[in-house]
């Protein structure tokens, strides 16, 4: 389960998740959430990418991991 917090992208960036938010018409829920860096923008995604295991160089990896 996502919750508010700190998360590290697995290229290396910090994120604060702020909340988990639903699509109006779908219900799909979407992960808000803001870079700790650059400009801060203020990103969405949907939770199950958000929290899918990914391949990367030959590796199964988390895309975001919980920073606490």
């Amino acid at each position: 389960m996502i919750k508010p917090g700190f998360y590290r992208h697995f290229k290396g960036n910090l994120y604060e998740v702020l909340t988990i938010a639903k699509h109006s018409e779908t219900e799909e829920e979407y992960v808000v959430y803001r870079a700790c860096y650059g400009d801060h923008g203020v990103w969405i995604r949907p939770l199950q990418m958000f929290d899918e295991v990914i391949e990367r160089d030959g590796r199964q990896v988390a895309r975001f991991t919980r920073v606490d």
